[in-house]
């Protein structure tokens, strides 16, 4: 397995990943999240490829089949009046193909966004999950995260 930078040639199976994460939010939330929805446009998506403000990692077998990706997105707040000026790397969306789960892919697309921040000098990595999402909650818990902030809510 290697673990490389997305690329155009990689869009329609980001896209075939990111249905199987809209799927798990979906069941967990179908009052936010619509059934079957695209995430991006074929545009919006190869934008983001190239945006080096917002690196997609890819994990790719022998034959360059995409296994899995971490979309990340570089934050600073700087000269804000309250926050100081470190350098994050948000984890957007992590997935591994549904079929792969459990070969340790995760953990390697993972270890490899901390290698892609310390490289560019930031001070930590952050992510959010979903509530109800206990799956991806029990990874990230056994990667090492710790609850940074609560998003809470009420329906109205």
């Amino acid at each position: 397995m290697k673990i490389r930078r997305a690329e155009t040639c990689d869009m329609p199976r980001i896209d075939e990943l990111l249905m199987q994460v809209e799927l798990v939010h979906h069941k967990a939330r179908p009052d936010l999240f619509k059934n079957g929805g695209r995430k991006y446009t074929d545009e919006e998506l190869a934008a983001i490829i190239a945006d080096d403000k917002r690196p997609i990692l890819v994990a790719v077998d022998d034959n360059n089949r995409l296994l899995g990706y971490a979309f990340c997105i570089f934050q600073q707040y700087l000269d804000n009046t309250i926050m100081t000026d470190i350098k994050t790397l948000y984890i957007d969306d992590l997935c591994v193909d549904e079929a792969c789960r459990g070969q340790h892919i995760g953990c390697a697309l993972y270890e490899a966004v901390l290698a892609y921040a310390r490289e560019h000098g930031c001070y930590n990595v952050t992510l959010n999950v979903w509530s109800g999402n206990d799956n991806a909650q029990r990874f990230y818990e056994s990667c090492g995260l710790k609850p940074q902030k609560i998003g809470m809510e009420v329906i109205l």
